[in-house]
């Protein structure tokens, strides 16, 4: 027997046996990882996902000269601060609100200073003649000089203070859409039009009185023109910012939200552009109440007459709808200025340019 030690003929195939064992064992895991994955693109979470360490995805990706190249694994990423907010649905304004009609009514009673001070000034100097308040209260320079420095402190203030409110343009708070408005002239000349008929059978079956508030103020061609000029731009514009820029929507929302309240459901979720999606019987509701004092505004040029309030009622209906329908207070400033204007413009035939007011 021999002193050296015999060489045991199984131990070179244990060790071959434990290397196959080991690699296959890699090849294995390696395997289980989907395509395209290795040490480098996925971070310690996405490698304990599925059951890999980086050194089993480098030896399936890298070759047997490349498995001594170090392995980066990334971090992972810190959590963001307050991450359960992070897809908290914002508040939802709805805008204009009773909120915001109290502020516009505030920039128009501040409008009244310099409005008083511009026609004391006025009165001081016998402008036009005048010298009275009785006076300047029927005279339409004084009347439109007023009402138009009001009106300018009203529509300045609010174009600038609401942004800041809102956080977003005056325009766009407003719901304006004047390029609708643009697209569809044709179709809103047509509902003036049809006010514009309406008036004229109203006045044939429920005639207003003779000698007017209003027919005094036609007291000449200058005034007449005057008068023309301002009821198709300034008139219209200042009035339908304040019902239906403003009061209109204001109802709307106000209607709603108490039967929200009382029912206890959720307020519907804005349109695409941040506006408010109403109910129909909001919007019913908030038309007739937005048209009684529009009329009721209007009613002393026409000395409280049936006729003519019944027919105010019924154009700002017209124009309410308008409103709503377009979605866009451009709209319902054009059909109010075409109605103005086709009105402006039969006094205009009837009375050849102006000059024999007395046919009015």
């Amino acid at each position: 027997m021999s002193s050296l030690p015999e060489n045991d003929p199984h131990a070179p195939q244990t060790e071959a046996c434990a290397d196959l064992t080991a690699e296959n064992q890699t090849s294995a895991a390696a395997s289980n990882a989907p395509a395209g994955l290795n040490a480098q693109s996925l971070n310690a979470p996405d490698l304990a996902a599925h059951n890999l360490d980086a050194h089993d995805l480098d030896a399936h990706d890298l070759d047997a000269h490349d498995l001594s190249a170090q392995v980066v694994v990334r971090e992972p990423a810190e959590p963001l601060l307050f991450q359960s907010w992070e897809h908290l649905k914002p508040p939802q304004t709805r805008l204009p609100h009773f909120g915001h009609l109290a502020m516009l009514l505030l920039f128009a009673l501040a409008g009244l200073l310099p409005s008083m001070l511009v026609l004391e000034l006025a009165l001081h100097m016998h402008l036009f003649g005048v010298s009275t308040l009785q006076q300047a209260t029927s005279n339409i320079y004084y009347n439109l000089a007023s009402e138009g420095i009001l009106y300018l402190v009203m529509v300045v203030a609010a174009y600038f203070f609401f942004p800041l409110l809102w956080g977003r343009k005056f325009f766009d708070g407003i719901e304006w859409n004047g390029a609708k408005a643009a697209r569809i002239f044709f179709r809103l000349f047509l509902v003036a039009m049809g006010c514009f008929l309406f008036a004229v059978l109203n006045s044939l079956w429920l005639p207003g009185p003779k000698n007017a508030p209003i027919d005094k103020i036609f007291n000449s061609t200058g005034a007449a023109w005057l008068l023309f000029a301002f009821g198709t731009t300034v008139a219209p514009f200042c009035e339908e910012l304040v019902f239906r820029g403003f009061l209109l929507p204001s109802l709307c929302t106000a209607y709603d939200w108490t039967l929200e309240k009382i029912r206890k459901t959720p307020a519907p979720d804005l349109t695409t552009d941040g506006h408010p999606q109403w109910s129909t019987a909001a919007m019913v509701v908030g038309s007739l109440l937005t048209s009684l004092p529009f009329a009721a505004m209007h009613a002393a040029q026409t000395a409280y007459a049936i006729g003519p309030f019944l027919l105010l009622i019924c154009v700002s209906l017209a124009l309410c709808t308008t409103r709503l329908l377009t979605r866009s207070l451009a709209s319902s400033i054009v059909v109010h200025a075409c109605y103005n204007f086709l009105l402006f413009s039969m006094m205009l035939l009837g009375t050849a340019g102006f000059q024999h007011l007395d046919k009015l």
